[in-house]
């Protein structure tokens, strides 16, 4: 066959269209090595974003009781400066804040883990001496216990800034500086509880940290548990159980801890951590000062339910005389508890401290 004109044209056509693409790839290389390339020297911009730093945080636990994460070490964490130191190391004589009772050489046996409560050789016991007295006694009583306080110091000065003098407030024996809080809150009107961790259900998960006292371990280590807690600060009427579930629902290892405190003469507040706690019962056969929350006002951390909370106390109270409410220092709580004081007195009811509870029961 021969070929036409038109179809040797095709393929000439094709390859010219190959050869000038080539070409413009090439003029187009040597333009960018003579010329440079037309991106260079624009900007870059890299982003960096800074770390934040980490503050003191409160978040609760399995339990459902909150633990506190103090700030790392160096972090600026806006804390507040602890107020000034007023028990000096060697107690020799009573220290005192304007009527408040701070540490009685008395009251203390020295030890070389620091002051351990006893009872004086007139009777006294520490629960007497460290309790807020109360002169109403024609109304029903409510209690509020307020615990977590002596670790965050933000936290703790807020507490002690809005909170009423009635409210008694729990200290934990970690930080360094709990005698000087303590002994501000004492200035202030507060009756003060010591928190002695104890063993919940789920520890270690849950963990109140070093010198738990636990379950099954023996009255000889829990007793040196207790004596470290108790030996942290003076000023104190008693203790009240940080977490403790587990170790509050056995009566053979609590029977020896109240005996303790019981001996010490001091008084025992359970803040309904257990759900069925051995304390009214070991109480009873111990002779220890007890008093036992009968609600926790903040398991629901909003102002509706905590309010609801603390209305149930006042018919708690109407019927049966006295109650008594634990709670955390939440925010919140603080924010509540406050408010709901102010009317108290005019609803018929009398704030009052841990101890007059427990004198109300006895």
């Amino acid at each position: 066959m021969i070929a036409t004109a038109g179809s040797r044209r095709g393929p000439r056509l094709l390859l010219l269209a190959y050869l000038l693409f080539f070409t413009l790839l090439v003029l187009g290389g040597i333009a960018i090595a003579v010329f440079g390339d037309p991106r260079a020297g624009e900007p870059v911009v890299r982003l960096t974003i800074a770390a934040q730093p980490r503050s003191l945080s409160v978040s609760p636990i399995h339990s459902g009781t909150p633990q506190i994460s103090p700030p790392q070490a160096g972090v600026n964490s806006g804390e507040p400066v602890p107020p000034p130191v007023v028990v000096p190391p060697t107690i020799v004589h009573p220290v005192r804040l304007g009527a408040a009772l701070i540490a009685d050489p008395a009251l203390i046996e020295a030890t070389d883990n620091g002051p351990l409560p006893k009872v004086a050789a007139d009777g006294m016991t520490p629960m007497r001496a460290y309790a807020t007295p109360v002169t109403d006694m024609g109304h029903p009583h409510i209690a509020i216990v307020i615990s977590g306080l002596g670790i965050s110091a933000k936290a703790t000065a807020a507490a002690l800034a809005t909170l009423p003098p009635q409210v008694t407030l729990a200290f934990a024996p970690y930080a360094s500086d709990v005698q000087r809080w303590v002994a501000e809150a004492r200035r202030r009107g507060h009756e003060v509880l010591l928190e002695v961790p104890m063993e919940p259900f789920d520890f270690p998960d849950s963990d109140p940290g070093p010198h738990t006292l636990r379950a099954g371990v023996g009255e000889d280590a829990n007793t040196e548990r207790l004596v470290w807690a108790l030996t942290r600060f003076t000023g104190y009427t008693g203790v009240t159980n940080l977490l403790g579930a587990r170790l509050l629902s056995d009566p053979d290892s609590l029977e020896p801890v109240l005996t303790y405190l019981a001996r010490r003469g001091l008084l025992f507040f359970d803040t309904g951590a257990a759900t069925h706690s051995a304390a009214p019962d070991v109480a009873a056969r111990t002779g220890v000062a007890f008093a036992q929350a009968t609600a926790t006002i903040d398991s629901i951390q909003t102002a509706m339910e905590i309010d609801h909370e603390l209305s149930e106390l006042e018919n708690q109270a109407r019927t049966h005389g006295s109650a008594s409410g634990s709670g955390f220092i939440y925010p919140v709580t603080i924010e509540r508890v406050a408010q709901w004081a102010q009317g108290l007195a005019g609803r018929g009811f009398v704030l009052v401290p841990a101890s007059a509870i427990v004198s109300a029961k006895k």
